[in-house]
């Protein structure tokens, strides 16, 4: 199952689809299209609800570049450090080295041309404008539409201030969402009133169609003159949601009458639909049916009654619906949102919501990692991707509350499996790294961390931080007494020897590793990857057919249990073992299923390996141009994975021997020039070249098995060399 698409994807960019037809504007878009002609930051400034977001997405699908378009939602971020974390996110960016985000950015953005939407930046101004500056200033081909409720203030802006409807567009707007709800309009005299009192907002406009099926337009312009009439007479006006009318502090008239319509929506809600409002606001982003149900539950709403009462909303516009690769989300607008939050802080019963919210992505994380080694491992891989921004709420929120720093602690491990499977190493290392410097009190969440800080460092190819986070592990886990974290301590140091060629000492850890992991009766993903990392040192020093057995059964099991991450790098030591015994085409058969799991998962480093062989089974197969264009890819790629083939001899070795190879055929000038065109290809254009190449379109004469497993120090056939009684040392 493909997930959407990351890194370097088609050009049709990430736009959300209209789910209702857009009304009028046609004035303001031909303006800011002139405007984002002229100028290469435009920023669509307005009070909330006014129409901003609407307006920019529809500018920027009237104006595609050639590299497209991506909007950043920024709303749901609520750290200054994530707002570039986030733009690489909706580049579709993976990068698993320990780079900064904003250089993984500037280098991925260097040659293309492409408009960046940015949405809902207002709470991170400054982060914004900081990092929208040093991009423009260093990507000649980028242009930025932001909008949002104030200028960012980075030099060369073009302010565009967007006004409400006017009169006649308002109404169309009103007319039309009645009509979503089967409701006709006839009093026009009303309607145009009730559209001039909201003052042509497209939100408040929204909210009181949202109210038809109750009540007429006549009936909702008295109610909302009668709301005007008390606030302007000085009236009850206390509520959480009521600014100031005069003085310094007081808002823009036109953000007082959002703010007084979305009251006086509230106002005819009925209490449990106010009391959900509230307590919906405590979501970060999206957010889907289970988790309202447990979170908004109780204390005066029924679990039974959540989703009438949550239908409601949504037939006000209070919240929407939308259709996401997880399933039905739902989600508040910011100003919306906003306006619940005031309510329940003025409740009291906020610290305890947001306790709510915390113990269901807590549940949420266990149920994902438990879930990870099964057949619904795809399923897992895009919930906790569209989970994300509540995650991120969670953590944050356990890094506030001293009480719960172990359960920062837990969290941030039990979800080493999205940041080691899914391509979010940089965003990982970043919560670990909080996670370990706080002093919880409980030795098991915090051992758990510091084993997947190491297991990702060394993903990252930071070796120092990995020795030094597994070292901690394994001595603090042995103090207290801690089987699984030593066996998994012990295990990641095996790896950290594995990539640095220390293949006798990788195997003793590594063996050792399994040997705890069955004393403890622990089976998963983890353990089965051990097996594949030990098998890979049999491999790389020569016993081939241990290799191969270890990971057909390693392979066997994961069919088995329905996994498909770590079967990808046990197929990639069996395409290894395939090529070494001369066949080509159950090599590429291996690796074409290898290279089509790991790209799901937005793996680049299972990816990259699987091109890299890739290109040693093509110029074996005999087309040296093509191998050369694979390696050109892949050294594209390694760039976004860290050092090249770890700086490994062992893994090196094939690179070696293919360019060599592809040299002696094509001459020096053509295989550079093979190479360069490989590099120009962005991943998903790498790999859909890699695996869409039919076979039937091979060069019949097959290579002969000369072209077996080569040692670092010789292209000799390692089969060879053990048959010839040696074992290749580390």
């Amino acid at each position: 199952m493909r997930r959407h698409q990351r890194d370097g994807g088609p050009a049709d960019g990430n736009l959300p689809q209209e789910l209702d037809a857009f009304v009028g504007r046609s004035v303001e878009l031909a303006d800011l299209a002139r405007a984002l002609d002229a100028a290469r930051l435009v920023t669509v400034t307005g009070a909330g609800g006014v129409g901003k977001s609407r307006l920019a997405a529809r500018a920027a699908a009237l104006r595609v570049p050639r590299d497209g378009v991506r909007r950043v939602e920024l709303a749901p971020v609520r750290d200054p450090r994530f707002v570039d974390h986030a733009v690489a996110e909706a580049l579709g960016l993976t990068d698993h080295t320990a780079r900064p985000p904003r250089e993984t950015l500037l280098a991925h953005l260097a040659e293309r041309q492409l408009l960046l939407l940015l949405d809902g930046f207002e709470h991170l101004v400054d982060a914004c404008a900081e990092l929208v500056g040093a991009l423009l200033r260093t990507l000649p081909g980028l242009r930025v539409l932001a909008a949002g409720r104030r200028p960012l203030g980075v030099p060369g802006e073009r302010v565009f201030p967007l006004a409400p409807l006017g009169e006649d567009e308002a109404v169309e707007l009103f007319t039309g969402r009645a009509a979503l709800h089967d409701v006709p309009v006839t009093d026009d005299r009303d309607v145009r009133a009730l559209c001039r009192r909201l003052d042509g907002i497209p939100l408040a406009i929204e909210l009181a169609a949202g109210r038809l099926r109750a009540l007429s337009p006549g009936q909702l312009l008295e109610r909302l003159d009668d709301r005007f009439r008390l606030l302007a007479d000085g009236g009850p006006d206390a509520s959480p949601e009521s600014p100031p009318r005069t003085g310094p502090g007081a808002p823009p008239p036109r953000h007082r009458t959002l703010r007084l319509a979305i009251g006086w929506s509230h106002e005819l809600c009925t209490p449990r639909e106010r009391l959900l409002w509230a307590r919906l606001s405590v979501f970060a982003g999206r957010f889907d049916l289970e988790a309202v149900e447990y979170v908004c539950a109780g204390h005066g709403l029924d679990a039974d009654d959540v989703l009438d009462v949550l239908t409601e909303l949504l037939a006000q516009s209070v919240i929407a619906r939308e259709e996401t690769p997880a399933g039905v989300r739902y989600r508040m607008l910011d100003t919306v949102r906003e306006y619940g939050a005031d309510w329940l802080e003025a409740t009291g019963d906020a610290a305890r919501l947001r306790r709510r919210h915390r113990d269901w992505y807590l549940g949420l994380a266990t149920w994902c990692e438990l879930d990870w080694f099964s057949p619904r491992q795809d399923e897992v891989a895009a919930r906790v991707e569209a989970e994300l921004p509540n995650l991120r709420h969670a953590l944050e929120h356990c890094l506030t509350e001293p009480e719960e720093a172990h359960l920062g602690q837990y969290l941030a491990g039990s979800l080493w499996f999205c940041w080691a499977g899914c391509g979010r190493l940089a965003e990982g290392r970043h919560w670990l790294e909080q996670v370990v410097e706080l002093d919880s009190g409980h030795d098991r969440s915090r051992l758990k961390a510091l084993w997947v800080l190491g297991y990702v460092a060394i993903l990252q190819g930071d070796r120092v931080s990995a020795l030094a986070a597994l070292r901690e592990c394994r001595e603090e886990a042995e103090r207290c007494g801690d089987a699984a974290a030593v066996a998994y301590a012990e295990h990641r140091t095996g790896c950290l020897a594995l990539v640095t060629d220390d293949m006798p000492r990788a195997e003793r850890l590594l063996r050792s590793a399994l040997e705890r992991y069955e004393e403890i009766g622990e089976l998963n993903s983890n353990v089965l990857m051990g097996r594949v990392e030990l098998a890979m040192t049999r491999a790389f020093q020569g016993d081939l057919p241990g290799a191969v057995r270890m990971c057909e059964d390693v392979r066997r099991i994961c069919e088995d249990h329905g996994e498909r991450w770590t079967r990808t790098y046990a197929l990639y030591v069996l395409a290894y073992a395939a090529w070494a015994d001369g066949d080509p085409a159950r090599a590429r058969a291996l690796l074409g299923d290898c290279l089509t799991g790991a790209h799901a998962f937005h793996d680049l480093l299972g990816s990259v390996l699987a091109v890299e062989l890739l290109a040693l089974v093509t110029v074996v197969e005999g087309d040296a141009a093509e191998a050369a264009v694979l390696q050109g890819a892949a050294g594209r790629m390694w760039r976004s994975v860290g050092l090249p083939l770890f700086g490994s001899a062992y893994y090196n070795a094939p690179h070696q021997l293919c360019e060599t190879t592809a040299r002696q055929r094509l001459g020096d000038e053509p295989y550079e020039e093979y190479v360069r065109e490989g590099a120009r290809l962005v991943r998903e254009a790498a790999v859909s070249r890699a695996l869409e190449r039919p076979l039937d379109a091979m060069p019949s004469p097959r290579e002969p098995a000369r072209y077996a497993a080569a040692s670092p120090q010789t292209h000799e056939p390692a089969a060879s060399r053990t048959r010839k009684g040696g074992e290749t040392a580390g």
